[in-house]
């Protein structure tokens, strides 16, 4: 199943990548496609190197000490140790929803961020299961591979608004049909939208498993859950700046949604989740980190 999604995950980053090369190439030709592998490729840069800065700052986490939090810092060095990896830096969010994310590219320069409102509904092994949940997410480059995916559809968004403005095809024989232009334009950042939906639903089920198998305790990580859908539900936090494009990060949306909204969420059904968790604690079966 892991082996599955993330082959799965490699192929809609790649078709995402084929999209941005096909929008540059129908707006400028060879040059065009030039310019769209500067732009990929400075994109994912900025993406690889500053995702975690943006995404503390979104919820405006601040860095804690073992002195403020010491039951939070026994669980994420246990859980690190447990899992052969660097102790990541801590931060909590003043905010009251409860939620939890996860940032930085790698498990040498990662962060976890809790809110304070998790902290306060949340049992200690509750909590702790948000913890390993979080972890997975370092530990399977999933925060790398969701900043990847949003920087490649940005980008095809990006060009498609460029597009409107630029004088292409005109009196130009060798220019694209303008019919199959604006489909194209149209059709672009929608694709893109929904492939980067597919990669973030898809690495969320990943890191319910693997934070399960971590804390051997799947049933908590479903509670959990429960309690910080409920939260949110009641708390839900505006769809601005640089929180709507931080929120794939967190544990679950922490945007209003529902309705049509439902449809383009970042995040699998809740439901789905914790009847996973359910059946994983029903039945033992190997789970293996996704590199």
């Amino acid at each position: 199943m892991h082996s599955h999604n993330g082959l799965k995950t490699a192929a809609l980053l790649g078709l995402l990548t084929g999209i941005i090369l096909a929008v540059g190439y129908w707006l400028g030709g060879s040059a065009g496609l030039f310019i769209a592998v500067l732009v990929s490729l400075a994109m994912n840069g900025v993406s690889y190197f500053f995702s975690d800065k943006l995404a503390l700052r979104s919820m405006r986490a601040q860095p804690v000490s073992e002195a403020d939090f010491p039951q939070l810092y026994q669980m994420v060095r246990e859980l690190s140790q447990q899992a052969g990896q660097p102790m990541p830096r801590l931060y909590v969010s003043p905010t009251m929803q409860p939620n939890a994310f996860a940032t930085g590219r790698n498990p040498q320069h990662a962060a976890v961020a809790v809110t304070e409102g998790i902290t306060r509904i949340l049992d200690y092994r509750e909590l702790r299961a948000v913890i390993g949940h979080e972890l997975s997410h370092v530990y399977n480059r999933d925060i790398l591979i969701s900043s990847v995916a949003g920087a490649l559809a940005g980008i095809i968004t990006m060009l498609a608004n460029l597009a409107w403005f630029l004088p292409i095809g005109g009196d130009d024989e060798d220019g694209p049909n303008p019919l199959a232009l604006i489909m194209m334009l149209i059709l672009g950042p929608m694709a893109a939208t929904i492939i980067q939906l597919a990669i973030s639903r898809s690495r969320e089920f990943q890191a319910d498993a693997s934070g399960a198998q971590l804390t051997n305790d799947p049933l908590a990580l479903a509670s959990a859950l429960k309690k910080i859908h409920m939260g949110v539900q009641q708390m839900p936090l505006p769809a601005e700046g640089q929180l709507a494009s931080s929120a794939h990060l967190m544990i679950d949306n922490p945007l209003k949604g529902g309705g049509l909204a439902s449809l383009f969420s970042t995040h699998p059904p809740m439901e789905e989740r914790v009847r996973r968790l359910e059946a994983m604690a029903a039945s033992s079966g190997p789970i293996q980190y996704m590199r």
